[in-house]
């Protein structure tokens, strides 16, 4: 009797963890989709154009998050900020800034798992091509001259190395990517009775 009494004690504090957890991540996630919607809504200017650090926000949330919580922020956040700011290109956002979240993500999770920041390296590479080909291809098709679009595509470059460059600076340089780790291990969720939770100076690498 007393073991199945602890076995839906157990259970019951397992849900109720697990729950908790989610919120977290949940709220880190509406959290960086709101600064991607903020970021989206100014650019600094540059001789010719305007420079906008939305690809930082995408490309530092991609690295902490699992695919579908960078999908939220890379493509939704974009596609509501587009929605509000500049409606024509929204789609072209939701879909080039959504894989380009996603692949990070994927990259920066599944390759090369013992140096967590040359698989970012890659991921946010990777993702600022995705961008530039994906605004280059979708900006031809909305305003239907290939000419505007090829006058754009040295902002979208810079826009596109800008994001990953500060992106990978704000999580292993500026102790983002520590914290978020620290964040989700101090999670009850993820920590069995009697268990501890990581050590705070764990590497990245």
């Amino acid at each position: 009797m007393y073991a199945k009494n602890t076995i839906g004690e157990n259970k019951t504090m397992l849900m109720r963890n697990t729950t908790r957890e989610t919120t977290i991540r949940l709220t880190i996630t509406a959290v960086f989709m709101a600064l991607n919607i903020a970021f989206s809504s100014f650019g600094i200017p540059v001789p010719g154009g305007h420079l906008y650090l939305c690809d930082m926000v995408i490309c530092l949330a991609a690295i902490l998050l699992n695919p579908f919580e960078a999908f939220v922020v890379g493509g939704i956040g974009s596609f509501i900020g587009d929605l509000i700011f500049y409606p024509l290109p929204m789609f072209v956002s939701l879909v080039t800034h959504g894989l380009q979240a996603v692949v990070i993500s994927l990259l920066s999770h599944k390759i090369l798992k013992n140096h967590r920041k040359l698989a970012s390296g890659i991921g946010v590479s990777v993702g600022a091509i995705i961008m530039v080909v994906g605004y280059t291809l979708g900006k031809a098709f909305v305003y239907s001259t290939p000419e505007y679009a090829l006058i754009k595509l040295p902002y979208e470059i810079l826009q596109g190395v800008t994001g990953a460059v500060l992106g990978m600076i704000l999580c292993f340089s500026f102790g983002i990517g520590k914290l978020f780790e620290k964040t989700i291990a101090q999670a009850p969720g993820n920590n069995r009775p009697g268990e501890q939770t990581k050590p705070e100076g764990r590497d990245h690498e």
